[in-house]
């Protein structure tokens, strides 16, 4: 069935709105877990499919890349053929291309599938997101569904590696990938018996050639990043950045020139929905590339199992799941920039503890007090900028959030793995075995064909450890620049107190301009 809610009276939700709530978190919670499920896997499948140092970052981070890419077509999408729809056909899309990725046969195609499942995972979030708010009428109802969904975001990421290393421990790397399969089979399974279906009656236009420009936009950036880490030639990252910045000019133009512009720049002159964005996308990206780095170390340098592997990370888990549910109490209480800033500095012991020291136990640890300090970026970003926008572009505003946050992630593995690529590399001996160079997998694995491997064993391992300590390095910089940056643009807003039923004042943005309510980001998802 198709309705649209906005002109129904709040009901209280039943049975069925649960139920249908219970089914949107499981794809949600998947979609973030899938960012980081290859991170267990990268050494098994290094020696299985040899890539280059190049082809596993890509393998890594493509997916994140694309999601990021192509969510505001989706959402655009949705809106003219049903939300449902777009949700079925993603769940779809995805259980295809976790079946290539699970029994992939080579690095080429491996990454096409994550590709692939980029695409599919930007087809879902959004359909969730809005078929929540039009499930749930009852405000107070939708901002619980709400903070559900935001928490299935935070859970996601935190056990992607943890199910990873439980699945290692009894299958191969391929696996992994197949923990998607029987989730999305349920939801398709379901969706038409507890799922309405939503569409836009008058839908915006779709811009194909903005979305094109967007991804033309970040890509060039991205590889130009990734060559400069690996000993490219010095012309390419330049020409590949120039690409990038003028197709930015242009995307940028022709934003300005639309009736209907795919991201609408104005929202930009708000220094609140600047901050939430740029906190999102640096945090994200401080976050990211320590937490991919750290099951490798575990394994490739540690010498543990995949299963102790995700073992010792159950308490960065935790403390993400921890941090997120403790974020709403606070924000009641304070000002959300000096929770954002609050959480960030008390990620830096997080990072110094693996930068300074070594050893499974400190990486357990900083891991734990990095996604701790880290939790009330995830909670508090989107729904700071949903916001600051005026009510009529709250949907944008959402949507753009998820970009920032996606792209964060994303960026984390892109920046700092290529640096952390790029100290390990500069530790390897020239004359090391073929190979070797490009990761610690290839070099362990040239090791045990050696008669006298040990001494390359050992300096490859001190290698990847030196990378590890300076992307920790980066990434605590990076956390310091968030903590400035949400203190300096978000300061103003205030606590996420009463709501308007309750104080009979309705909140604005910093322009003067109606907003949606900071503690109810639901309406962000038509």
């Amino acid at each position: 069935m198709t309705f649209d809610t906005a002109s129904r009276t709040p009901e209280r939700a039943g049975a069925r709105q649960w139920l249908g709530l219970a089914i949107l978190l499981l794809p949600v919670t998947l979609m973030t877990a899938d960012l980081g499920v290859l991170w267990l896997a990268t050494p098994h499948l290094t020696a299985d499919l040899r890539p280059s140092s190049a082809q596993l970052l890509w393998t890594t981070d493509i997916y994140g890349f694309l999601t990021a890419g192509t969510l505001v077509i989706m959402g655009t999408l949705g809106d003219r053929i049903g939300r449902r729809k777009l949700l079925m056909t993603g769940s779809t899309g995805f259980v295809v291309a976790s079946l290539i990725a699970a029994y992939a046969p080579s690095a080429e195609v491996l990454i096409a599938a994550r590709a692939l499942l980029g695409v599919a995972g930007a087809a879902v979030l959004p359909s969730t997101l809005s078929l929540i708010s039009h499930m749930f009428t009852d405000p107070r109802r939708r901002a619980t569904a709400i903070a559900m969904w935001v928490t299935a975001l935070s859970v996601g990421l935190a056990l992607g590696p943890v199910v990873g290393g439980v699945m290692l421990a009894s299958w191969w790397w391929g696996s992994v990938f197949l923990m998607g399969v029987p989730v999305m089979l349920l939801v398709l399974v379901t969706a038409r018996a507890l799922l309405p279906e939503y569409r836009d009656p008058a839908p915006g236009r779709l811009d194909l050639a903005s979305v094109a420009l967007f991804l033309l936009a970040v890509l060039p950036v991205v590889y130009a990043v990734k060559n400069l880490a690996s000993g490219a030639p010095a012309w390419q990252p330049a020409v590949a950045f120039a690409a990038g910045a003028v197709c930015t000019a242009v995307f940028v133009h022709r934003q300005h020139r639309l009736a209907t512009p795919l991201l609408d720049l104005r929202l930009f002159h708000d220094r609140a929905f600047t901050g939430a964005l740029l906190t999102l996308l640096i945090g994200m990206t401080a976050l990211n590339g320590v937490e991919y780095l750290v099951p490798q170390y575990l394994q490739a340098v540690a010498g543990r199992s995949p299963l102790e592997a995700g073992l010792w990370l159950l308490p960065g888990a935790a403390g993400l799941v921890v941090g997120s549910q403790l974020t709403p109490v606070l924000a009641r209480r304070f000002r959300p920039a000096y929770v954002l800033a609050g959480g960030l500095l008390l990620s830096l012991p997080g990072y110094a503890a693996i930068a300074l020291s070594e050893g499974v136990p400190t990486a357990s640890l900083g891991l734990t007090v990095i996604m701790f300090g880290v939790a009330p970026i995830s909670v508090l970003g989107t729904v700071l900028a949903v916001g600051a926008a005026p009510a009529e572009k709250a949907g944008a505003a959402a949507a753009t959030g998820q970009t920032a946050y996606d792209l964060g992630l994303a960026l984390g593995i892109a920046i700092t793995g290529s640096l952390a690529a790029a100290a390990y590399r500069a530790e390897i001996p020239d004359d090391a075995p073929a190979g070797a160079e490009d990761t610690v997998g290839a070099a362990i694995a040239a090791a045990e064909r050696l008669p006298d491997g040990a001494s390359l064993l050992a300096t490859a391992k001190d290698a990847f450890t030196t990378g590890l300590q300076t992307a920790a390095t980066v990434s605590a910089a990076l956390a310091l620049v968030t903590a400035v940056l949400a203190t300096t643009l978000l300061r103003h807003v205030p606590a996420i107190t009463a709501r308007p039923a309750d104080t009979g004042t309705e909140p604005r943005t910093a322009a003067g301009e109606p907003r949606a309510e900071a503690g109810e980001p639901a309406a962000a998802a038509d």
